[in-house]
Parts: C-alpha cells; sequence; structure tokens
C-alpha cells in the first residue's frame, strides 16, 4: 500500500523553515545539555543539525538559561550553522519571555505546554502572556500537550461528565480525547488573544504506541493545524527505536504528520544524533524522503561465516554518511541511491541487480571472486585485499557520472 497524500495543514513558518502544506516532513531533535553551558549547547545543536536535524530545542527553565539563549544563536551563526532553535518552556515561560526579550527574539519558536500554564483555569494570564510576547516578535509556537501534565482541571471535568453517561467510555478514551480537546482549545484560545493560524503547530505527546496512534487520528481528524508527531518517552537502545518506528510509521503511512521526533534515551556520555537518524530512517524506508544513499546488506547465514561482508557493508554505509555532506551540494539525487553488500551467491547477484550499484561477496566454499553489477548489468569482478577500495572507486565514478549537476 503506497503512503496516502498528505492531510493538508497550514504551513507555519519556523524560522526559515516551512512546516505543514506539501512542504516536506520536518526532522527535529533536542539538546540535553544545561543550556547555561553555552559551549556544550552549542557543540550539541551543531551536531544535530549537521546529522540533519532541521530543527533544535533547547530547555529554557531558568533565568539564567533564558541569557544564554541570544548567546548561543550568535555562537551558531559565527559557525555557520544557523540552525532554527526552539524554546522548551514550563511553568515559568510567561515571566523569561518578558524578562528576557533577547531571548524572545532569538529563538525561532515557542513551545508551550498547556498543563502546566493556566490555560482553562478562571484566568489565563499566564498562556496569553506568552502568545502576547510571540505576537510581538512573530514567532510561532507549539501547543504540546503531553499526558504526563495534562491540564488536571480539564481532566476532571471530562472524567465526572463521562461518568452521568449511560453508556460511559473507559479512563483511557477519557484521558486521549481529553487531550485532543486541551490541544484544539488551546490553539482556539491562542487565536483568540490575536495569534494567527499560521504560526500554530500542535502536538499530544504519549508514551504508547497504540495511545500515539489513536490520539493523533483523533487530532488529525478535528483541526488542520500542522502535526508534531513523538513518543513523549521512547526509551533506550532497540527499545526505543522499535517503539518510535512502530507509532510514527502507520501515522505517516495515513498522511499524519508535518514534523517528527525520535525521543530517544540516549546511553550514558551516548551519542544524541542517533535520533536525528532514527527519524531519517522511518521518512527513508516508507519512501517519504531521502537523506542518505541506502545499503542493502543480507543478515548473514552459515553459508557467511565469515565477517568480511558485514565488515564491508559498515565501512561503505560509513563512508556514504561521511560523503553525503560534500555530495549533497554538487551531487542532487544521490541521496536516492542504493548500494548492495551481499555475503554469498544465494541473493548476492539478485540483490545486486536491483541497486544502482552492487557486490556480491564469496561467501564460505565459493570462489574467491566479487562481482560488481552496476544499474542491472554486471560491470567487473573483483578479486584480492583491495575489494573495498576499488569497489569506492567505482562508487564514486557512479557518482560523480549519474549525479552532477
Amino acid at each position: 500500500m503506497a503512503v496516502k497524500p498528505r492531510r493538508k495543514a497550514v504551513v507555519v513558518d519556523v524560522g526559515g523553515v516551512k512546516v505543514g502544506g506539501d512542504h516536506p516532513i520536518v526532522v527535529q531533535s533536542m539538546t540535553n545539555t544545561d543550556t547555561v553551558d553555552v559551549p556544550g549547547t552549542v557543540n550539541q545543536a551543531m551536531a544535530l543539525a549537521r546529522a540533519g536535524s532541521e530543527l533544535v530545542r533547547i530547555t529554557v527553565n531558568t533565568e539564567q538559561a533564558a541569557a544564554a539563549v541570544p548567546k548561543i544563536a550568535e555562537a551558531l551563526r559565527h559557525f555557520g550553522v544557523p540552525v532554527p532553535l526552539i524554546g522548551d518552556f514550563h511553568y515559568n515561560g510567561h515571566l523569561l519571555l518578558k524578562r528576557y526579550p533577547e531571548c524572545a527574539r532569538a529563538l525561532a519558536k515557542y513551545r508551550i505546554n498547556p498543563g502546566n500554564v493556566n490555560i482553562g483555569r478562571k484566568t489565563d494570564d499566564n498562556f496569553r502572556a506568552m502568545i502576547e510576547v510571540a505576537i510581538e516578535n512573530n514567532k510561532p509556537v507549539r501547543i504540546g500537550v503531553n499526558w504526563g501534565s495534562l491540564d488536571s482541571a480539564l481532566l476532571t471535568r471530562m472524567m465526572d461528565k463521562n461518568s452521568r453517561l449511560p453508556e460511559p467510555k473507559d479512563a483511557r478514551e477519557v484521558t486521549l480525547d481529553a487531550i485532543v480537546v486541551s490541544a484544539v482549545e488551546s490553539a482556539r484560545a491562542a487565536e483568540r488573544h490575536g495569534l494567527s493560524r499560521d504560526k500554530i503547530i500542535l502536538s499530544a505527546k504519549v508514551s504508547g504506541v497504540q495511545d500515539l496512534i489513536d490520539v493523533y487520528r483523533a487530532l488529525a481528524a478535528v483541526c488542520d493545524y500542522p502535526l508534531h508527531l513523538g513518543l513523549t518517552e521512547a526509551g533506550m537502545g532497540a527499545k526505543g527505536i522499535v517503539a518510535t518506528t512502530a507509532a510514527l510509521a502507520p501515522l505517516l503511512q495515513e498522511g499524519i504528520g508535518d514534523t517528527i521526533r525520535a525521543s530517544l534515551t540516549p546511553l550514558p556520555n551516548g551519542d544524541r544524533t542517533e535520533e536525528v537518524l532514527v527519524s531519517q530512517q522511518i521518512l527513508q524506508s516508507l519512501g517519504i524522503r531521502s537523506f542518505t544513499p541506502q545499503v542493502t546488506a543480507c543478515p548473514g547465514c552459515g553459508r557467511t561465516t565469515s565477517t568480511f561482508f558485514q565488515e564491508m557493508a559498515d565501512e561503505i554505509q560509513t563512508y556514504l554518511r561521511t560523503q553525503m555532506p560534500k555530495w549533497k551540494a554538487g551531487h542532487p539525487g544521490v541521496e536516492t541511491m542504493k548500494v548492495a553488500v551481499m555475503g554469498c551467491v544465494v541473493n548476492g547477484p539478485g540483490e545486486s541487480k536491483h541497486s544502482n550499484i552492487g557486490i556480491s561477496l564469496p561467501g564460505t566454499f565459493e570462489e574467491p571472486t566479487a562481482p560488481v553489477y552496476v544499474d542491472g548489468r554486471l560491470m567487473t569482478t573483483l578479486r584480492g585485499d583491495r575489494i573495498v577500495g576499488e569497489f569506492i572507486e567505482i562508487l564514486n565514478h557512479y557518482v560523480t557520472s549519474h549525479y552532477a549537476l
């Protein structure tokens, strides 16, 4: 089944990055540094941006953090990486944005959590103050509902109302309904305070896969604001990657979602850019966007007792990623290239023929030769201990001859 056409959402400009409409689904990430640590935050923001994060969110939780934001933005411009920064506000955002106008100007978007401001209460002064700053600075906002900090007053009202129904819904259904109501009503309140529709993005974060799918289907059905997708706490390692993929793929397949994040828990001192690569790979695997040439490699079996083809596949994939920053400017379309590194004769030649460039390495007890296929045709056969280097030379020639400006 093909990916369905994208749901038509209002287009929001976030620091020059267009979100919604027919624009590509945007990949974003978030730093986990202390924002007060300007060099550390700048370095991580640059790493995320260079990995492909088109928007980078940073925590703004204290006066010191708010004061650091303009310095971070300036440093990123100085290093030639002017990625739009999103300020993540909770509880005291109305105070920080008012007290630190340079912070408000430096950020490309403000993230507001309705559960952590006074939206829906007798007065919504705090929420309105943040919206007024957004209007004053011509900035968009993401109204990000999170079931871990859902507006308790709203949820209580909806639970009470549900309990009086002849056939009440279960607590899960009411909670998901409350998330949708919180997001939509907060957006409408922002509009009442003067913020235009093309300055609003919504998100509805939960940590369960089926919950996420259900809540975004419901949200997409009742509004045309751009939607940011992502599990709120995906988890660590394989669990986080699999859960994120399982949650986002059905929604993206249905045309729901305008910007995404894989909220992975990194290992201690782990590489934060992993979540960017996971988001990119989800989009590329679904055929929605292409970011880097893809390497097809077999899983290995008793025919491939040597680890050579695994090492070569890893080396080729790493090489492609390191070359992409250079190739992107001068070789448009190279990100769609398909490369196969196969380990034996069973599927090696066939899979290689289906790729732009493929190599079928010799399996156990096979003749020590490696046929190379280019666009489905046998080009040459490699032998000896320079197979990897010679294959990379063929790869480079293919890129320069097929993806020239």
